[in-house]
């Protein structure tokens, strides 16, 4: 690969990773429930969704940690399902970092290759060469550290250093930066994409950071209780989701509970034009970023619910302000103060997400 030094170049093509119809149980808790999925070669794909839906269990079902009950995974169209972790390729980034304390830097990058016996003017050569890869400062004065003497930010650039020096088939990161401060974490998670790139290697990342799977990925995969609610383009995902659950895990949302018909939405006592197919009980989700406060009265030309504005708080950027409307607090972004009393919340057209109302 150009512009790499030829310590750490690697001669294998990026492979495609599938995931086909796997399960896992934990006692009474079905964890991933016949996931299938498509990691495409060369790509970063994010696996993203809430705390429990499966998406460190799937991660790890992939290195070879989580062994899984039914389905297979392919690397390449190989089947890997029953292979060890040491025989799959693999290698992880931890949230944790997992760096050994007792060794310096250098040690703890160079431990896989040591283990492979490798020629120790080779493996002196690829582990400095990973240090500067993932650009950590001055690599001959670093790599005599210990990892208690760096910075978090630091610590987790060894850890995918140690991962990327034995030149892995398929690179894991699960929630690799969820433990550094928000400056930090927006730095590296551009440097992680920069060096994905740059290598070109099949990367998994999972994340609960829905700005940070968005910001990174080619491919984002959301999961809720252990299955795929949606995979796709980061665009795609985000501006035209599946389901209610999509919508709402993705953004700053409101959820109104709300009744269709032909040509209109029945919220809260007031009327919305609605051009949708549902029928009967539905859920409205509303994006904050996407509405508007104007002040009180509606009309045809101006479609919204009329509320009051209880509260508005300033978020550095911008104000979020939450409107009652009904029983419910729908939160709207704005660039200026508004008072408190009775306003409208205009929604344009493209932002009225309608679902069918999930059933009790």
């Amino acid at each position: 690969m150009a512009g790499l030094s030829a310590a750490i170049a690697r001669d294998a093509e990026p492979v495609d990773v599938r995931v086909e119809g796997v399960r896992k149980r934990y006692g009474s808790v079905e964890a991933l429930r016949g996931v299938s999925l498509a990691f495409e070669a060369g790509r970063l794909t994010a696996i993203l969704g809430p705390s429990g839906c499966g998406k460190t269990t799937l991660l790890r079902s992939i290195a070879g940690f989580v062994r899984v009950d039914a389905g297979t995974i392919r690397f390449a169209g190989e089947d890997v399902t029953a292979r060890p972790p040491q025989a799959r390729a693999t290698a992880m980034v931890f949230q944790s970092y997992a760096l050994w304390p007792h060794m310096t830097v250098f040690d703890n990058v160079a431990y896989g290759l040591r283990l492979r016996r490798l020629p120790r003017s080779e493996i002196r050569a690829r582990v400095l060469a990973s240090l500067a890869l993932v650009e950590i400062g001055d690599v001959e004065s670093v790599a005599q550290r210990k990892p208690g003497a760096l910075s978090g930010g630091q610590q987790q650039r060894v850890a995918v250093a140690r991962a990327l020096v034995v030149e892995p088939r398929v690179l894991l990161l699960d929630e690799p930066l969820s433990n550094l401060d928000a400056k930090v974490r927006q730095r590296l998670r551009a440097e992680i994409r920069r060096l994905q790139r740059r290598v070109g290697i099949t990367t998994i990342y999972v994340t609960h950071d829905q700005e940070e799977a968005l910001a990174i990925a080619d491919q984002v995969v959301l999961m809720n209780a252990g299955a795929v609610v949606q995979a796709g383009t980061p665009e795609d995902v985000y501006r035209r989701p599946a389901d209610a659950f999509a919508a709402d895990f993705l953004g700053v949302t409101t959820r109104l509970p709300a009744r269709a018909s032909a040509g209109r939405l029945e919220v809260a006592g007031q009327s919305l034009p609605y051009g949708g197919a549902l029928h009967g009980a539905v859920e409205i989700v509303l994006r904050s970023s996407d509405l508007k406060l104007a002040a009180p009265g509606l009309s045809a030309e101006t479609p919204g619910l009329a509320g009051r504005l209880e509260e508005s708080l300033f978020l550095g950027t911008h104000y979020r302000h939450y409107v009652r409307v009904g029983n419910v607090l729908v939160m709207i972004d704005g660039v200026e103060a508004v008072p408190e009393g009775p306003v409208r919340v205009i929604i344009p057209a493209d932002a009225l997400r309608v679902f069918e109302a999930a059933r009790a």
